[in-house]
Order: C-alpha cells, then sequence, then structure tokens
C-alpha cells in the first residue's frame, strides 16, 4: 500500500514565500522546508544580527516541527546555509543553545540567500510515534 505524503503547515504563514510545503510528513519522518527569519504573516525578513535571524530561524523551524508532531529533540539532521561564513562562530553559539542532548548532524555552507536573508536552516526529525 503506498504511503501518502501530509502537509505541514507553518502556523503563523498568511503569505507564500515559494512553490513548497513549510513541512511533509511520510513514512515515520518528518522534513522540514529551508526556513529564515521571516515574519510569516508579512514575508518581511527579521532581526539584523546573526544571532537574532538564527533564534527566529530555530523558532520557525520549532514551529513547523510541533505542527507536525515532532520536537527540536525528534530532529536528527540539519543543514545551514549562511551568507558569511566568518559569523559562523556567532550563529553556532544561538544554534548550540537551541539543541541539547545528541545534537542532530549537520552540515554549514555559505550561499547566496534572498534579500537581507543571513542565514536558512532545514531540517530531518523522526516522529516519535509513527
Amino acid at each position: 500500500m503506498p504511503t501518502r505524503k501530509i502537509k505541514v503547515d507553518h502556523p503563523d504563514r498568511r503569505v507564500s514565500t515559494g512553490a513548497y510545503s513549510d513541512g511533509v510528513v511520510i513514512d515515520g519522518w518528518m522534513y522540514v522546508s529551508g526556513q529564515a527569519s521571516l515574519d510569516l504573516a508579512t514575508g518581511k525578513v527579521l532581526g539584523d544580527t546573526i544571532e537574532e535571524q538564527t533564534r527566529i530561524t530555530l523558532e520557525n523551524v520549532e514551529k513547523i516541527l510541533k505542527a507536525g508532531g515532532c520536537t527540536r529533540d525528534d530532529v536528527v539532521k540539519c543543514t545551514v546555509h549562511l551568507t558569511d561564513v566568518s559569523e559562523f562562530p556567532r550563529y553556532n553559539a544561538v544554534y548550540s543553545a537551541f539543541f541539547s542532548g545528541v545534537r542532530p548532524a549537520r552540515t554549514t555552507v555559505q550561499s547566496v540567500l534572498g534579500p537581507g536573508m543571513k542565514i536558512e536552516i532545514d531540517a530531518v526529525a523522526r516522529l516519535s510515534n509513527p
């Protein structure tokens, strides 16, 4: 029997930011699309510093995780895009405080992102009770 994908929406989303699902649940796994420090009611970038943008981005990831039945402790892998890799230590301090215990596997790369965006994070999580 084929497994059905379940779409998960960010609870604050009011504007479209692209042709993608915020999250998808399938076969006991949740995939969270790349999130940034966006106000999803307006689509505007929030935060001026890498620390602020990292915190807001992780909060957006967490809201989608919760909407799909996961917590940050269920995250097994993150991919992080930074516009300026020299800000890695400052982003990493905020990221490290967000994930405790066994932290997710992670890849961090420097990328070109949308105007005003300093960071984008996607995540893969395993549902506790699939």
